[in-house]
């Protein structure tokens, strides 16, 4: 196991208090103080020095020294400096913070610019990344907030966060452990068929939820059914069909009777030879139209096939437009810049060295003469690269700018040839439309011509004699056509009737469909009721399992994984316990800080990593449980107005 101690914690000008320096020498001890006098100063001096943070985990906290009114004191430097001792090996690491005063040119007094942190480990001057590389490799930050904090478990880490870290150091249970320690649950890996308990409770919830609902809407459904169920008691469902087969054996006869007077011998040769003079005058149409609509046709899809030329050449010719005040706007740009760049470059070149800078900003005092020409060669070749980099920028600017134009030209040489284009299918459209409109002109309609009035006159004639013929017939035809319709009518009201005992037939059959249905459901129900109980079984069996393997790993304290609801089921928590009473509800001082102790040394035996632990408070305790760390206890004396420390023997 890793041991880390604390040799010696030295604080400077750190959270008000001026100088003070712990001096442990591995060993452990007790710090007295009066309130006020800086007792949780030291741990988050130490925390601070550490990882930026004080001993609450808090980043943005008043680290430097205050007045009475809360203002700050300037010009001092803030200093933590902790020595360890690493499995017997020496480690310092010292952080200094303070302010930053600059003089700018013309002004006599410095004035405040920020902040500055200054790192040494072992001594030496260090980089930022460095020293906290140095603090990696002694510990990783959450670990020590773990491990130094016997509070920090307990009440700073979030409870997913504990029961995640409890389950990794005693390993979780499988499921084949707790079916094995449970005889009752050897059906659930047929029911599971792969899945998790989680996941097939949540599958379970669902089905129950919608099997009641349904198990709740279908008496409700019988009933409605059973409602609109009509009377058919004084109606004979055989007695009706037979006068239905009788009315329709009538009403065929009086069609056929119909039938007969409407199709008489003379008006069928009548209608026989109409549609033969039909016939003649579509094939003289299309001919007629073959003749003389060919070419007028063809003329009228050149124009169309010329218009779409035409409308290509537009959406061309915009989007070359657009092309265009792209590229002179880009073009612009570019000159712009090399504008700029010239500008720039006279600028730099102008610039000269300001003498003011051979002296230091904080003393005034001129820096020696090799110094000063360093600082000069420095400025000199600072302004040839820079004046280099503008001039390489204005040469990359200036071909640009000339591949731009070269664009620019050639776009405007593409609209040029596209608009000529253009113009010249125009001119060929407009003579398409007036050799169309000549053509069109000097064609004759067929309606107008001789062979369609001839025929049409046959057609009109026959038409006259077939209805002579059929008007004599009418007066007959219209007496049976209102025996035909009296006849239905009095079938569609027998139809009506006849309907009633189907509906009561398909009323009666979704009556049985819906209390079968509520069966099925109602056994589905219970089924997932059996289920739901196992999955709860086999949950409890696990937490009496997975507590009993957690709490092996400790001496005192006790972990309560699980939350039983007033349904009966369980919902995760983890809740540490004392003596069977929850850290957070009644347990005293004394209790947290021995359980915390105790889940310290648990948790150092699994990262195998001793620590520093710094106790407040500690005078609330009369003995603490014994640990394989250093402790360093802060007590509260009030006979004690400055810090005094006293050291356990060896």
């Amino acid at each position: 196991m890793k041991k880390i101690t604390l040799k010696v914690l030295i604080l400077k000008n750190f959270k008000g208090v001026k100088e003070f320096k712990l001096d442990v020498q591995d060993r452990n001890a007790k710090v007295f103080g009066d309130n006020g006098t800086g007792k949780t100063t030291i741990p988050d001096g130490f925390n601070w020095g550490l990882f930026d943070k004080d001993s609450q985990n808090k980043k943005d906290f008043q680290l430097k020294t205050v007045d009475q009114s809360g203002k700050e004191f300037n010009n001092l430097e803030h200093e933590v400096e902790a020595i360890f001792s690493v499995d017997d090996e020496e480690l310092s690491l010292r952080k200094v913070f303070k302010e930053k005063w600059t003089r700018k040119r013309g002004q006599a007094t410095a004035e405040f610019s920020g902040h500055t942190t200054d790192y040494y480990v072992n001594g030496v001057p260090s980089k930022k990344k460095e020293y906290t590389e140095a603090v990696a490799n002694l510990i990783n930050e959450d670990i020590f907030k773990l491990l130094t904090s016997p509070l920090y478990f307990n009440e700073q880490l979030h409870w997913q966060k504990r029961r995640e870290l409890l389950l990794e150091i005693s390993g979780d249970i499988t499921n084949e452990e707790v079916v094995n320690s449970n005889k009752s649950l050897a059906a659930l890996e047929n029911i599971l068929n792969g899945k998790s308990i989680e996941d097939h409770r949540k599958i379970i919830a669902s089905k129950r939820a919608e099997i009641n609902k349904e198990l709740t809407r279908i008496p409700v459904r019988i009933d409605e059914v059973r409602r609109s169920i009509v009377d058919v008691s004084e109606l004979n469902e055989s007695a009706i069909n037979e006068e239905i087969e009788k009315i329709q054996a009538l009403i065929t006869q009086q069609e056929e009777e119909l039938s007969r007077i409407q199709n008489g011998t003379e008006v069928v040769e009548k209608q026989k030879k109409l549609r033969e003079i039909e016939s003649s005058l579509i094939e003289l149409k299309n001919e007629y139209k073959e003749k003389n609509y060919g070419e007028l046709n063809a003329l009228r899809d050149k124009v169309a096939v010329q218009k779409d030329k035409i409308n290509q050449f537009n959406f061309d010719i915009k989007q070359k437009q657009h092309d265009s005040n792209i590229y002179e706007e880009r073009l612009k740009a570019s000159e712009k810049n090399i504008q700029q760049l010239r500008e720039e470059w006279v600028k730099k070149d102008n610039k000269t060295f300001d003498e003011h800078k051979t002296t230091c900003s904080m003393c005034g005092q001129e820096y020696p003469e090799d110094q000063k020409q360093e600082i000069i060669e420095k400025f000199n070749i600072e302004k040839s690269q820079q004046l280099e980099e503008i001039t390489n920028n204005g040469k990359l600017a200036a071909k640009e700018v000339e591949q731009l134009k070269v664009d620019v030209s050639a776009i405007k040489n593409q609209l040029i040839s596209l608009e000529a284009e253009k113009k010249e299918s125009e001119r060929v459209l407009s003579e398409l439309k007036a050799q169309y409109e000549e053509l069109k002109n000097n064609t004759t309609a067929f309606e107008e011509t001789e062979e369609f009035k001839t025929k049409q006159s046959e057609i009109s004639s026959i038409q006259e004699e077939i209805q002579r013929v059929k008007d004599h017939a009418n007066e007959e035809a219209t007496l049976v056509r209102e025996k035909i319709m009296n006849l239905k009518e009095d079938i569609r009201n027998l139809e009506r009737d006849k309907a009633k005992f189907d509906q009561v037939k398909a009323s009666n059959k979704r009556i049985e469909e819906l209390e079968a249905e509520e069966k099925t459901l109602a056994k589905e129900f219970e089924e997932l009721e059996h289920q739901l109980f196992l999955t709860e079984e086999f949950i409890r069996s696990k937490v009496t399992l997975l507590e009993e393997k957690i709490n092996s790993k400790f001496k005192y304290a006790r972990f309560k994984l699980f939350e039983t609801q007033i349904n009966g089921g369980l919902t995760e928590t983890c809740e540490t316990l004392y003596e069977g009473v929850p850290y957070s509800r009644g347990l005293n001082n004394a209790a947290r800080i021995n359980v915390g102790l105790d889940i310290i040394s648990t948790l150092s035996e699994h990262f195998g990593v001793s620590a520093p632990i710094f106790i407040d408070n500690s005078e609330a305790v009369t003995k603490l449980i014994p640990i394989d760390a250093q402790v360093i206890s802060l007590v509260v004396s009030e006979e004690d107005k400055t810090l005094r420390v006293k050291m356990e023997e060896k």
